[in-house]
């Protein structure tokens, strides 16, 4: 197993993505959205993005439902996993891939994202 932190705990109010992340040898993951403090009404929505090697575009594997407060979501990403919207992706993780965290309003949420990566 191997873990990394997509995002350090801070209050963020906009969107922004972890950047590139690299998996050498691993299949899937967990990824934990750790939510410690909302101001008013956020809503934020994390999506594991997959990048083709070929074009360097994105590609949604797994979206999560609308993060509004404070709380601990996990998603899932392996393969032979049910499937289930918004927490459980049936695939394997890329060998690039990052966190997409799109805010759908300007309230500030404080957050962390930590995956662990799964042989």
């Amino acid at each position: 197993m191997q873990y990394v932190t997509p995002f350090t705990s801070a209050a963020r109010t906009v969107t922004g993505n972890s950047g590139d992340l690299s998996n050498k040898q691993h299949r899937g993951l967990h990824l934990v959205i750790d939510a410690t403090a909302a101001t008013s009404t956020p809503s934020v929505v994390f999506t594991i993005q997959g990048k083709d090697p070929v074009s360097g575009q994105y590609y949604t594997i797994l979206a999560s439902a609308a993060v509004t407060g404070v709380s601990t979501t996990v998603l899932r990403v392996y393969p032979a996993l049910t499937a289930s919207a918004n927490a459980t992706a049936n695939d394997v993780l890329p060998q690039t891939w990052r966190v997409l965290a799109t805010h759908g309003n300007a309230n500030s949420l404080t957050y962390s994202v930590s995956a662990c990566l799964i042989n």
